[in-house]
């Protein structure tokens, strides 16, 4: 037999904090796994105290889970090198943002055997276009890199309120694996094999839920909303047959597609900072500051990210929503321009 497979969250916010507590109760119930959990914790400092000292004497992420037992066997380290040197799984939950800088310290120090799942939702932009994360992890670390996406807002996992989720793996053998380290009572799983697509719908349902937190804004009301949304949804399916040729759309019916596009501008962070933007008239970075108690927003940084790709391929007129979208967060149109850019969509044509 062979010896438990050792686990390793990088990430801990409120995701990756609510996600330990489903892992470090898994890893209990099933002899593949080792029941020590390490948890890479960015160092802080509360009320004078370091927050992994904090996490690891009273189990509770008092910064950005407050309210919620992480399991005692989740120990959290702030050097992420320590966290993952020895680790046969290792889960990604930070912001897109700091991945780049977050692998290259483990890259060269972390098992040759070791496979990833990333929870990430984002892209990175080069010169050669959009990047999904998930490739980035594995370029850089050279091992197989699965997804995790869907209708899955941190504080209601974290409440054990039942939801679904989706398993984008291209290995059966792995995405079993996984679906046991992941799945509960009430956290329901279920693994495809399509895998760019399960982690594009992850990243562009940010840039939609951001025109739905203009609609609330502007107060235009539920039609307006469901109108945004689907829009959001057709531009998502175009976006990934353009791109990434072979997905399926079946994929877009999963957790991961309308039902996490549904979640996200109805109780997601990146609708609630983008209502504020229109009715506060302060700037995104400003609302993110005051709103987030330190973490950090997707859409609008995605929306960049898009827009870049679309403006390479002279391709932002088959894309009105999210180029009006990125328009707004950049403050070039007001808000109250996104219905004008959108009225004419190629959907309507």
């Amino acid at each position: 037999m062979s010896a438990p497979k050792k686990v390793s969250i990088i990430g801990s916010g409120n995701w990756g904090s609510a996600i330990a507590k489903i892992v470090g109760n898994n890893v209990n119930h099933f002899d593949a796994f080792d029941k020590q959990v390490k948890m890479y914790v960015y160092e802080e400092v509360i009320d004078g105290q370091k927050l992994t000292e904090i996490i690891n004497s009273q189990h509770e992420n008092v910064k950005y889970l407050p309210g919620h037992k992480i399991p005692p066997n989740v120990v959290a380290v702030s050097d992420v090198v320590e966290a993952t040197k020895d680790a046969d799984i290792l889960i990604f939950v930070v912001p897109h943002q700091f991945v780049k800088k977050l692998v290259q310290l483990m890259s060269g120090n972390i098992k040759s055997t070791a496979i990833g799942i990333s929870l990430i939702k984002g892209v990175d932009y080069n010169e050669g276009g959009i990047q999904l994360i998930s490739k980035v992890i594995g370029d850089a670390l050279n091992i197989e890199i699965s997804v995790l996406m869907g209708a899955n807002l941190a504080p209601e996992v974290a409440d054990e309120k039942f939801c679904e989720t989706t398993i984008g793996c291209r290995s059966k053998e792995d995405g079993k694996l996984l679906k046991d380290l992941i799945q509960s009572h009430n956290f329901r799983v279920v693994v495809v094999d399509d895998v760019e697509t399960v982690e594009m719908c992850g990243a562009l349902k940010n840039v939609v839920a951001c025109g739905a937190g203009f609609v609330d804004g502007l107060g235009l009301g539920d039609n307006t909303k469901a109108a945004v949304i689907r829009l959001g949804l057709m531009e998502m399916i175009k976006f990934a047959e353009v791109f990434y040729s072979g997905s399926k759309l079946s994929t877009f019916f999963e957790s991961c597609g309308v039902a996490d596009l549904i979640t996200t501008c109805y109780g997601g962070r990146n609708r609630k900072v983008s209502e504020a933007f229109v009715r506060t008239g302060k700037s995104i970075e400003v609302l993110e500051a005051e709103m987030l108690n330190g973490q950090k927003l997707q859409g609008p940084e995605t929306a960049v990210e898009v827009n870049n790709m679309l403006k390479a391929r002279g391709m932002e007129d088959r894309f009105p929503l999210f180029t009006a979208i990125h328009h707004i967060c950049v403050g070039e149109i007001p808000a109250s321009q996104m219905v004008d850019c959108i009225r004419n969509h190629p959907e309507h044509m």
